[in-house]
């Protein structure tokens, strides 16, 4: 482990990381005075190196807010919740522990357990953020979460529709949700991790750990797909990403907004006339 793997955030990766993390806040306007965030960890690599660009953000920010790091521990392993409070002592992170049973009740959902699990998650993190006063919740996704689902809903979905940088909650008044890694690519916290010497819980989750090692994940086949176009041209990434903030609605067959369908030519009709 290097001497100190906070000081490398603003240093050795304060450009692959630290930036794009503040980049993104500042574009989409994530953090605004007085707010109080619910940094939410689940243990894995994204959302404890989130947790420490917060911790390094909150110390300089011109913008006065406040922090919470929260744990919700959704029924996991005794071994797997030890890794994680070990990670929280190392990063210096006084973690709030809420547990549930949400892994014991969405395993009684059969094929729709892993919607089941993800919906409840949410909602758990939304309520007991709202119980400590805060008024958004932040999770770790980042660059290529947010590609990747861009393709996952054009190929199974048949519809173009990508993650957003906030949120804000339909059934938690006053709440939002924010994603302040959404310029950070994978690859570099891979690599922030693996120089700094720190390993993290891959998965809490034994379903989700068999779907995603297996060969037949939708996720893992589109990762594979934009590695594979990237190699050939490394503009790829970014021009999906770049796709869904520069739709051409002059070259599209149809959108939806607020749950009612557009036909391009009925529009274009009602505008001749």
């Amino acid at each position: 482990m290097t001497d100190s793997f906070q000081h490398s955030l603003i240093t050795s990766y304060k450009y692959k990381i630290y930036h794009p993390f503040i980049k993104a806040i500042s574009d989409y306007s994530l953090i605004n005075p007085d707010d109080k965030i619910a940094v939410c960890i689940s243990g894995g690599k994204d959302s404890f190196l989130m947790a420490e660009c917060f911790k390094e953000l909150v110390k300089y920010s011109k913008v006065p807010f406040d922090c919470v790091y929260l744990l919700m521990d959704p029924g996991y392993k005794t071994e797997d919740m030890q890794r994680i409070m070990n990670n929280a002592e190392l990063f210096n992170i006084n973690l709030l522990v809420f547990k549930t049973e949400i892994f014991n009740i969405s395993s009684l959902q059969g094929k729709k357990q892993c919607y089941f699990c993800a919906k409840m998650r949410r909602g758990a993190l939304y309520s007991k953020a709202k119980e400590l006063g805060c008024n958004k919740i932040a999770l770790a996704h980042h660059f290529n979460d947010v590609i990747e689902t861009t393709l996952l809903s054009i190929f199974y979905s048949g519809e173009i529709e990508t993650m957003l940088p906030k949120v804000d909650s339909d059934n938690y008044k006053g709440m939002s949700l924010i994603r302040p890694m959404y310029y950070v690519k994978e690859d570099d916290i891979t690599s922030y991790a693996k120089d700094n010497g720190l390993s993290f819980l891959k998965y809490g989750c034994p379903i989700e750990k068999a779907c995603c090692d297996s060969d037949s994940s939708k996720r893992k086949i589109i990762k594979k797909i934009i590695k594979e176009l990237n190699s050939n041209n490394n503009a790829v990434e970014q021009n999906i990403f770049k796709s869904v903030d520069n739709v051409n609605l002059n070259k599209i067959l149809g959108y939806r907004k607020d749950n009612q369908y557009f036909s391009h030519f009925e529009v274009k009709k009602s505008d001749e006339n």
